[in-house]
C-alpha cells in the first residue's frame, strides 16, 4: 500500500510540474521542512533550505514571466522539456524503497509522461485562448495555471490516492476532446469534407447557369 501512495504521489506531483516547473518542488520543499514529506536519499537536497531559497527565487520569476506578453511565448517553448524533466526529478525523488531498475523506467514514463501531458495541454488552452483575445486573456490564463500548479501539488500531498483518481479522469477526458478535435481536422482536409462542400457549391452553380428557370 505504502509503495501505491508513493507512486500516486509521485505522479501527481509530476503533473502539477505541468503547469509551473518550480512551484511542486517549492512545495515539497516546504512539504519536506515541515516535516511532512521524505526523499530518497538522492534527493534529501531538496528538503534543505538552501533549496528552499533557490525554489522560491526561480517560482517567483517563472510565474512573473507567464505575465509578461510574448515572454510567456518564450517560457512555453522551453517549459515542455524542462516540465518532463522536472516530473521525472520529482517522481524519482518521491518513489523511495524500490530499485533503481523500477524507480527510473517508472519516474521517466510515468513522471516525465504525465507532467509533458499536463504540459502540452496548458500550450494548447493557452494558444487557443489567447488567439481568441488577442493575448488579452494571457493574466487570467495564466492565474489559472498558477492555482492549478498550487491545487495539483497541495492536493496529491493531502490525498494522493484520490487525487490520481481525479487525474486519471481527467486526462482521459482531454484526451477524448483532443480525439475527436484531430479527427474533426482530418475530416474536414478530406475529399469528403470542406473540399467536397466547396465543389458541391460549384457543381451547383453551373447547374444552376446552363439551366435557367424560365
Amino acid at each position: 500500500m505504502e509503495t501505491v501512495l508513493c507512486i500516486c504521489l509521485g505522479i501527481g506531483l509530476s503533473a502539477a510540474c505541468g503547469f509551473r516547473v518550480f512551484v511542486p518542488m517549492l512545495v515539497m520543499s516546504i512539504a519536506s521542512l515541515a516535516g511532512h514529506l521524505s526523499f530518497s536519499p538522492e534527493f534529501q537536497w531538496i528538503g534543505t533550505y538552501p533549496a528552499l531559497i533557490l525554489f522560491s527565487v526561480a517560482t517567483a520569476a517563472e510565474v512573473a514571466g507567464y505575465y509578461v506578453p510574448w515572454v510567456d511565448h518564450a517560457l512555453d517553448v522551453i517549459a515542455t522539456p524542462a516540465a518532463i524533466v522536472a516530473g521525472v526529478i520529482v517522481s524519482a525523488a518521491i518513489f523511495t524503497g524500490m530499485s533503481p531498475l523500477l524507480k527510473w523506467p517508472l519516474a521517466i514514463i510515468a513522471g516525465g509522461g504525465v507532467a509533458g501531458l499536463v504540459q502540452g495541454a496548458t500550450v494548447m488552452t493557452r494558444t487557443a485562448a489567447l488567439a481568441g483575445s488577442g493575448g488579452l486573456a494571457n493574466p487570467v490564463v495564466a492565474t489559472m495555471e498558477l492555482g492549478g500548479a498550487v491545487a495539483s501539488s497541495i492536493g496529491a500531498i493531502v490525498a494522493p490516492l484520490l487525487f490520481a483518481a481525479i487525474l486519471a479522469i481527467g486526462l482521459a477526458l482531454a484526451g477524448r476532446k483532443l480525439w475527436r478535435w484531430r479527427q474533426s481536422r482530418a475530416s474536414a482536409a478530406m475529399p469528403g469534407g470542406a473540399w467536397a462542400a466547396e465543389n458541391d457549391s460549384t457543381t451547383k452553380s453551373s447547374a444552376a447557369i446552363n439551366h435557367p428557370t424560365t
